[in-house]
């Protein structure tokens, strides 16, 4: 939001942690679709609604899109290692 007799720009931030490993796909995208979209409380209840079931939606494609960056990225990995010549370790990326 702008306020324009101050200035100031205000935002939201959201903390996730995570333990024993990174974040999961689900909650990259949860941050991901937070980030973009924000309902405001003060919304009419009937664009609330449309703007919740619109978050949705967008979280269903931005899972796919996460986790779709991190096989092929496994897949990369496992690639570059086959040909350093470590096929042991490539298998082992790819199972993951």
């Amino acid at each position: 939001m702008f306020d324009a007799t101050a200035g100031v720009t205000s935002f939201t931030v959201n903390v996730m942690t995570s333990t024993g490993g990174g974040h999961t796909p689900e909650q990259i995208a949860e941050l991901c679709v937070a980030r973009l979209i924000n309902i405001a409380d003060t919304a009419p209840p009937e664009l609330a609604a449309q703007a919740k079931a619109f978050r949705q939606q967008l979280l269903v494609v931005v899972l796919h899109y996460v986790r779709l960056a991190a096989t092929e990225d496994r897949t990369t990995v496992a690639m570059k290692l086959e040909q350093a010549g470590m096929p042991d370790l490539a298998h082992q990326i790819r199972s993951i």
